[in-house]
C-alpha cells in the first residue's frame, strides 16, 4: 500500500483537518500521481458538510486534479514517469454499458466511481480525492496536461471547465452562434471563454450590476441584467443557446423567451426541482428545449484540454495553502472568489 496525507472532514461539523491513510498499490492498468494543485469545487463543500446527504466519513475532498507521474503500471500506454496529468470527477466506471462504450462514462447505466464520497466498482473501498499528496488511478480516467497550460488555472478545468465545455460541444457551438451564460462564477467565467474561443457571440446574463465590467473583461461581447424587463424583452427570440450555471432553484420562463426556433436552454448547476414549472407554450411554440448537461466523458476532457492549450484558456483562480482550506469553504459561502480556489499541494507538508 502507498502511504497519503491529506485533509479529510471526519463528520458533517468538524472542520477540515490532517488525514493520514494509503492508496492502493499500482496495478498493471494504473497511474500514480503525486498532486501539484487541487480545485476547491462548491460541491466540496456540500459533501464535506453532508449538505446532499449522501456524506460518508472521512472524507478527502477534491476532483480538479494536476499532477506529475511517478510511477506507471505494466500495461499503462499513455502515460510514462514524468508526465503532467490530470484527474477530474470520476476514477472508475463499469466501463462496458451503453454509455461507457461511447466514452460517456460521466452517465455510466452501473456505478460510476466518483473521485471521493464513492466506491471503487468493487463497491466497497473508499474513494478518496485529490486533497492528499497522491493518487493512483486507472489510465483510462487519467487526462494528459500540456506544460503549455499554467498548471493552476488548468485544476478547474476537470470540474468547471468540463461542466461548460460539454454542452457547448453537444449543442455545436461555432461562429455566427449567440450563446448566453446565465451566472458568472467558477462555472460563467470559463464558460465565457470557451464559448468565445468556439466562435460565438456571448452574452453574460446576471443579476449584479458590478459584474457587467468583469464580464466584458473575460471576453463576454455583452450584458443583460436578467432583473431588467425591458433588457430581457429586447432580447427574446436571440439565442442559439443558453447555458444556465445557477445552483439553485429559479425561474426558467424569464429565459425561454430569450431562445430562437430550436433553441436550448441547458442546466448544469441546478439540481432541485424546477419551480415554477416551465410554461409549455413558450415551448411548442418556438420547439425550443430545456436540458440538462453534466460533465464530459474521459475523451471529451481530453479534447477540452488539448482545446484550452490551444487557445490559452485557463480558470481565473486564487492560489491558497492547504491551510486555509476551512477559511476558503467560509469564503465560498459569501461568493468571495474571482473564480475558483486552487489549492497548492506543495503545502500540505507545511500545514
Amino acid at each position: 500500500m502507498i502511504p497519503a496525507s491529506a485533509y479529510a472532514a471526519q463528520s458533517a461539523t468538524s472542520p477540515l483537518a490532517p488525514f493520514e491513510f494509503t492508496r492502493r498499490d499500482v496495478q498493471p492498468h494504473d497511474v500514480q500521481i503525486d498532486v501539484l494543485f487541487c480545485g476547491v469545487c462548491h460541491s466540496d463543500l456540500h459533501q464535506a458538510r453532508n449538505e446532499w446527504h449522501n456524506s460518508r466519513y472521512p472524507m478527502v475532498p477534491g476532483h480538479e486534479i494536476i499532477g506529475r507521474v511517478v510511477a506507471v503500471g505494466a500495461h499503462v500506454k499513455k502515460f510514462k514517469v514524468g508526465d503532467l496529468a490530470g484527474v477530474g470527477c470520476m476514477v472508475d466506471s463499469c466501463q462496458t454499458c451503453p454509455s461507457c462504450a461511447e466514452g460517456l462514462e460521466q452517465y455510466c447505466e452501473n456505478q460510476v466511481s466518483y473521485t471521493y464520497n464513492s466506491t471503487e466498482q468493487n463497491s466497497t473501498t473508499p474513494t478518496q480525492g485529490g486533497y492528499s499528496s497522491t493518487m493512483v488511478v486507472r489510465e483510462e480516467f487519467v487526462v494528459k496536461v500540456s506544460d503549455a497550460l499554467d498548471l493552476a488555472s488548468a485544476a478547474p478545468l476537470l470540474c468547471a471547465g468540463i461542466t461548460m465545455y460539454s454542452p457547448l460541444r453537444h449543442w455545436q457551438v461555432g461562429p455566427g452562434q449567440e450563446v448566453g451564460i446565465v451566472g458568472l462564477g467558477g462555472l460563467g467565467h470559463i464558460g465565457v471563454k470557451l464559448a468565445k474561443a468556439m466562435g460565438a457571440r456571448v452574452t453574460v446574463f446576471t443579476t449584479s450590476a458590478s459584474k457587467a465590467a468583469d464580464a466584458q473583461a473575460l471576453g463576454a461581447d455583452a450584458v443583460i441584467l436578467s432583473t431588467d424587463p425591458a433588457a430581457m424583452k429586447a432580447a427574446s427570440g436571440t439565442f442559439h443557446l443558453l447555458v444556465d450555471t445557477v445552483p439553485r432553484t429559479h425561474d426558467l420562463n424569464a429565459y425561454t423567451p430569450l431562445l430562437r426556433r430550436d433553441g436550448a436552454l441547458v442546466l448544469v448547476g441546478a439540481l432541485e426541482p424546477l419551480e415554477p414549472g416551465v410554461h409549455g407554450g413558450i415551448l411548442i411554440g418556438g420547439r425550443r428545449t430545456v436540458a440538462g448537461s453534466s460533465i464530459g466523458g474521459i475523451a471529451e476532457t481530453q479534447e477540452m484540454f488539448d482545446f484550452c492549450a490551444q487557445h490559452g484558456i485557463g480558470c481565473d483562480v486564487e492560489v491558497i495553502p492547504m491551510h486555509t482550506i476551512n477559511e476558503a469553504y467560509e469564503r465560498l459561502l459569501k461568493n468571495d472568489v474571482k473564480y475558483r480556489f486552487v489549492i497548492d499541494m506543495a503545502t500540505l507538508g507545511a500545514a
